[in-house]
């Protein structure tokens, strides 16, 4: 798996009416006809949440909702960012002036995110400019990780523009570094999936070496997404890398805690790793440990026998420097419970047994009550959403992605499907019409869909 590089396909556009819509739209921009067009889909995470960037496995599905970008290479060094949606404004700069905006994170940021991760990977003094059109249907600030495919699309297309060549997973690594040029902390999952997704297959996503395996998902079972219509920009924000940091200040306690170079730490699996326990014992620990109400910043500084300046530049990332508060027993608590039942999810998939569609929907269900109650990641109109579609016939819901907003992802029995989709669509859309902009709304049941992919004209070869 680790040389496979992103398939290539020979298409007819005429036959796909969102291509030959976007190649029509790149003439009428650009006055020219695109080289080659780009796919990278986004996600859904089945069960996993915020333990990726602590080194765990997670277990997500691509999706067939994706970034799709028309491409022509052209010998200015000028890099053209335009949008099928008037909404996100045109941007052009040359290819060695590339400047990331973390204060203001726009669209064509996580363009440039790519396209730096393969310019600063090859060393490449001279990289050649592209005009570019981008159409993306996955609802932003969603949770379904639009701008981890926007980053991902953009390396592939900055990839394939200089003849460059990578594995799927060289890719993944890259868009996970160069996605943090935006200054999201992010660890791996989002951009891991986007490229080694398969149609029909969930994957149970691995770290430190990043591995994929597939996992079979019960036939008789749906999975529903459906959006809050809550957005939250986690690159906006200070929430997604305060929890960060809260991983990366219990790594460090439990470490010094048995004796360990905790300067050294950085994530929970590494500690869990070097002392040699299980998850369960990991648990225990995190009560021995650690006691239940918030850590201030002078009490972190104590315990590690640090000054207030250490903490500050060595430890804690610029967004996260005046946070006053650190729960550190809670953060620590959800990921190793959380971990644990990602393998748990895993092994019923493997052994099916008869009741698998009840077992798995329970594991997801104790994975959202993790995240409201001792990860603080969800919201009141999510907590709602989650429970209309649990009232609906889902055996399990839980919030996916970052969470504070975004989408909820429910398992549900095939037969009970389409009453579902009806009833929350009436019991959480409409009788909250005055509230909720129609144009975030979304309810679908969803299928495992392929990664990234280039694809190239028929006629034009």
């Amino acid at each position: 798996m680790a040389a496979e590089e992103p398939g290539t396909r020979l298409i007819q556009v005429a036959e796909h009416p969102r291509l030959l819509k976007l190649k029509e739209m790149f003439i009428s921009k650009f006055g020219s006809i695109p080289e080659f067009y780009v796919r990278a889909p986004g996600r859904v995470n089945l069960i996993g949440e915020h333990i990726d960037y602590c080194g765990y496995a997670v277990l997500p599905v691509a999706l067939e909702q994706d970034i799709l970008i028309a491409v022509e290479p052209v010998k200015s060094q000028t890099l053209h960012l335009t949008n099928t949606n008037p909404k996100y404004l045109d941007f052009s700069t040359s290819v060695n002036d590339i400047h990331i905006d973390k204060t203001n994170p726009q669209w064509h940021n996580y363009f440039l995110c790519g396209f730096k991760g393969i310019q600063e990977h090859f060393n490449l003094k001279n990289p050649i400019g592209m005009n570019c059109l981008l159409d993306g249907i996955i609802p932003p600030s969603s949770g379904l990780s639009s701008s981890s495919a926007l980053v991902c699309c953009a390396g592939l297309v900055t990839l394939r523009a200089n003849k460059l060549s990578l594995s799927k997973v060289e890719l993944a690594e890259i868009c996970t570094k160069s996605e943090r040029y935006i200054g999201t902390e992010g660890g791996g999952m989002d951009q891991s999936i986007s490229f080694l997704g398969e149609e029909g297959k969930a994957k149970l996503i691995e770290f430190n070496p990043l591995r994929a395996t597939d996992v079979q998902l019960p036939s008789e079972a749906s999975f529903v997404i459906a959006n809050s219509c809550v957005e939250m920009n986690k690159a906006a924000t200070s929430h997604f890398n305060t929890r960060v940091m809260e991983c990366r200040l219990a790594a460090k306690f439990l470490s010094k805690y048995k004796g360990l170079e905790w300067n050294k730490a950085v994530c929970l699996e590494e500690v869990q790793v070097t002392l040699g326990l299980s998850l369960e014992e990991m648990l225990l620990l995190v009560e021995e440990v650690f006691h239940s109400e918030p850590y201030s910043p002078e009490e972190v500084c104590s315990y590690l026998e640090i000054s207030m300046e250490e903490l500050k530049t060595t430890i804690l990332c610029k967004k996260t420097q005046d946070v006053l508060v650190f729960k550190l027993y809670q953060r620590a608590k959800h990921v190793f419970s959380e971990a644990a039942r990602v393998l748990q999810f895993q092994k019923i998939c493997k052994e099916a047994p008869a009741n698998a569609i009840q077992l798995l929907g329970d594991l997801m269900n104790q994975s959202h009550g993790s995240c409201r109650n001792l990860y603080e990641c969800s919201c009141p109109e999510l907590d709602r959403l989650v429970d209309v579609c649990r009232q609906f016939g889902a055996q399990g819901s839980r919030l996916t992605g970052a969470g504070w907003g975004g989408c909820a992802v429910s398992l549900v029995p095939t037969d009970k499907l389409p009453d579902l989709l009806a009833n929350v669509q009436e019991a959480y859309y409409q009788s909250n019409k005055g509230m909720l902009a129609v144009e975030k709304q979304c309810l679908f049941a969803t299928k495992p869909g392929s990664g990234a992919l280039v694809f190239l004209e028929a006629q034009t070869m």
